[in-house]
């Protein structure tokens, strides 16, 4: 599995082992690897300590060629297959540092044969080699598959965030056009409100601007926004439409994807009918750990087929910043969303 092409220069981690973690495991592999020979009541400890030395050097060799040949950052040219080249050179070079090692051994203990020795510590040094070999292996995999998890978790909110703001170009050219007509009309009239109009419509634009690029906003900003939101609905709709906000202290000081509120609130009024005689009641209101926002249902009887982009992209983003769904509920005489709370966030 060649992990470079999840991964992007600037989450690029670098990958290290403790060097306690390292000489640990030597000494471990030194002491081990001598309990064959300390078995032997008739072994000096000279040579159970030179025995364990071995081991022990060997050991620390294996795991610092290792780690150097080792990218310390995943790139596209890496894989994590265990039988590979790298494999077959670690194996090759203990096979001659080992070899190297029982040479210097024989000048302090001659009285063993040499044909002996050298096949002993080689099959010895290569279950050293191939024991560390796989536990660098393993960690280095754990590495690899958190980091490429990270990754995909930032392309999926990169994703949602683009879905999202093509969501709001779908939606913002429409309310526009919605809204400069509206306004025309109040020029016509001489309406003394057309001035408070366009100062609602430059603020609720300015704020597309300012909260674009951001995941969530506290439900204070969300509040103004949709407050100048419904001003340009209420200048539109007149007493056709109605919203009430009803959200206790604490649900007021979470946070919320940018433009959710005015997404639903846009959402009922494109699917239902709205006049003075029928008119569209939207509450906003707290729930235990759950903001809900419900209108009285009067669907329009000629209307295009809802695509429900708008809801989905809504409760992806809650899943991926708060872990929860958004729940959605038609009863037949009530829309209801519900958007669970989400509190802990910094900017």
């Amino acid at each position: 599995m060649i992990l470079g092409k999840y991964l992007t220069s600037s989450n690029r981690k670098s990958f290290t082992v403790s060097s306690l973690v390292i000489w640990v495991s030597a000494f471990v592999m030194g002491v081990l690897a001598s309990i064959p020979k300390i078995l032997r009541l008739n072994i000096s400890f000279g040579e159970v300590a030179i025995d364990s030395l071995i081991a022990f050097s060997f050991s620390l060799f294996v795991w610092y060629y290792n780690l150097f040949t080792l990218p310390r950052v995943l790139i596209g040219n890496i894989t994590t297959r265990f039988f590979g080249l790298r494999l077959v050179k670690s194996l090759a070079l203990g096979i001659i540092f080992m070899a190297i090692l029982v040479i210097i051994n024989q000048l302090f203990f001659s009285s063993y044969g040499f044909g002996s020795m050298i096949l002993m510590y080689q099959f010895r040094g290569i279950l050293i080699n191939l024991t560390i070999y796989l536990f660098l292996y393993l960690l280095y995999q754990s590495y690899a598959n958190q980091v490429i998890a990270v990754e995909l978790e930032r392309i999926k909110s990169d994703h949602l965030a683009a879905q999202f703001e093509l969501l709001k170009q779908q939606i913002n050219p429409h309310f526009l056009f919605n809204s400069l007509n509206t306004l025309k009309s109040m020029v016509d009239i001489g309406d003394e409100h057309a001035s408070d109009f366009i100062v609602k419509l430059s603020n609720f634009y300015r704020a597309s601007l300012d909260t674009k690029k951001l995941d969530v906003v506290s439900m204070e900003e969300e509040l103004k926004l949709l407050d100048s939101f419904f001003f340009l609905l209420h200048a539109r709709f007149e007493e056709g439409i109605h919203i009430d906000v009803k959200l206790t202290a604490g649900h007021k000081a979470s946070f919320v994807p940018p433009f959710v509120l005015q997404l639903l609130v846009e959402n009922a009024v494109k699917h239902n009918v709205i006049a003075i005689d029928l008119p569209l009641h939207i509450e906003i209101f707290s729930d235990e750990d759950y903001i809900v926002i419900r209108n009285n249902l009067q669907v329009k009887s000629l209307t295009e087929p809802s695509t429900n982009l708008g809801l989905q992209n809504v409760n992806q983003r809650y899943q991926h910043i708060t872990g929860m769904p958004i729940i959605v509920n038609d009863s037949g005489k009530y829309f209801t969303v519900k958007l669970p709370v989400y509190e802990n966030f910094s900017r």
